[in-house]
């Protein structure tokens, strides 16, 4: 039992540097059992006779009756551990040279206690297996070893094979080559070479699994809430086969094709962005029909039936004069126009002329911008004539004859063109439709040479701005 103790100090002592096997999810673990010596293999003169008697336990092998050996090792990835193992033996059984070709002589040294302290690398090939239960194993490394009175450094090597018989549970075998560097074999005196056979236990342990529910944390995409392990560990509360992460209606089953929501009208919208959840749909309308394809649904469409604009509450638009422009642009909406002119009638050519027909006999007092009385139903004819073209824009020219001073010309021609367009504007043409000039006599029509040339120069004319 003492040399138990001192076995069990020397391991946790170094349990920090330890690594062997294992995986990312119980990266640490713990091994005992049972270990062998054999010293054979320094004796034999060549490699068969080194394993002709490899399994000799009961002539070479030194085996104590009860737990020998204790490991402890930690995963370090890519299929590599470190461990360390410490060992207790007692030699009982030394395997001495043979002399010439005669037998191989097993002598007992004198019960030397043989203690081991060992650390290794080891690779696991149990990712090239198809059967996850086995695990073959290499491992190199070193050691010190202590017999009786004598000690020295080794150098490692060897393999294994590991029978999992549960996720965390297993039975470990494993066989090391011990090289020793010393020069000689002689018992108690050097430390000879020799082979060390393990066989036990092997658990495994350090995984963590916050949630409890079975998947380890590092494999968990939901380590804080308990979940399905065919989900990673994620919950699924309303059983739709969509993690609640990736639900968007988590408490209500429904399909992938609507991100875990359900759609009750089947209209291709989820109920929950589903504005109509009972009546099949648009997409384009959050789930609402739309009879008359207006692009209003029926319950904001004053015209469900009837195609129409969303500016007109999905009616159509009237066109009060059926002039094809509706009356929403028409600016004549009860007046027949064209469609170039908004809606209102274009000024023909006649009524231009009729316009500056009337024009030519509109009669101002003598050197004044006043109308004679007989002016004023020609006036009113000019007038309605405007208002047949809500519209259109005039220009109104005064013109006089060369009598007088040209600068007064120009400023008694002006008078008289705004006082027509003053007129106009009183009795209901718009101001903006309107604009005066006047130009003197600088644009007569005929010669101011005669009476009757110069009463034709004295005129107001009007004219369609385009």
């Amino acid at each position: 039992m003492k040399h138990l103790n001192k076995l069990a100090v020397v391991i946790f002592l170094l349990a920090g540097l330890g690594s062997q096997a294992q995986d990312s999810n119980n990266p640490w673990a713990l091994s005992f059992g049972a270990n062998a010596v054999d010293t054979r293999v320094s004796a034999a003169s060549s490699i068969k006779d080194q394993f002709s008697q490899y399994f000799n336990a009961k002539d070479n092998w030194n085996i104590l009756p009860s737990v020998s050996y204790l490991n402890v090792s930690k995963y370090v990835g890519d299929n590599f551990s470190f461990g360390v193992t410490g060992s207790v033996n007692k030699i009982s059984n030394f395997v001495n040279p043979r002399v010439g070709k005669g037998p191989y002589e097993v002598t007992n040294p004198g019960d030397l206690y043989y203690y081991g302290v060992d650390a290794d690398i080891k690779y696991s090939f149990m990712s090239l297996l198809k059967y996850k239960s086995f695990e073959p194993s290499a491992h190199i490394g070193g050691g010190y070893t202590f017999v009786g009175e004598v000690s020295s450094g080794t150098l490692n090597g060897g393999l294994g094979l590991t029978y999992w018989m549960s996720e965390q549970v297993g039975i470990s075998v494993q066989s090391t080559y011990k090289h020793s560097f010393d020069d000689s074999r002689i018992a108690g005196t050097d430390l000879a070479s020799h082979m060390q056979h393990f066989a036990g236990f092997i658990f495994k342990f350090g995984g963590k699994d916050t949630d409890g529910d079975g998947v380890y944390d590092r494999e968990d995409a939901c380590p804080e809430v308990a979940g399905l392990k065919i989900y990673k560990g994620c919950p699924d509360t309303d059983g739709d086969g969509i993690v609640d992460a990736s639900d968007a209606c988590p408490d209500a089953a429904g399909s992938v094709a609507m991100n875990g929501c359900p759609d009750t009208d089947g209209d291709g919208v989820a109920d929950k962005d589903d504005a109509c959840p009972e009546v099949a749909g648009l997409k384009a309308l959050k789930g609402c029909p739309d009879t008359d394809g207006d692009g209003i649904t029926d319950l904001s469409d004053k015209c469900p039936n009837v195609k129409g604009p969303k500016e007109n509450a999905g009616c159509p638009w009237a066109d009060t004069d059926g002039d094809t422009v509706l009356d929403k642009d028409d600016k004549c909406p009860t007046v027949k126009g064209t469609v170039a002119n908004n809606g209102c009638p274009e000024v023909s050519e006649e009524a231009v002329n009729k316009l500056n027909e009337y024009a030519k006999t509109i009669l101002f007092n003598s050197g004044k911008s006043s109308f004679q009385k007989q002016t004023f139903p020609v006036l009113v004819s000019i007038t309605s004539i405007l208002k047949e073209y809500p519209t259109a824009k005039f220009s109104l020219e005064g013109h006089t004859d060369s009598t007088g001073k040209a600068a007064n010309n120009i400023i008694l021609s002006k008078e008289r063109a705004a006082a027509v367009k003053n007129y106009l504007v009183e009795n209901g043409i718009s101001t903006e439709r309107l604009t005066s000039e006047g130009y003197g006599d600088t644009k007569p029509i005929e010669s101011n040479k005669t009476t009757k040339g110069k009463a034709a120069n004295r005129r107001v004319e009007v004219k369609l701005v385009k």
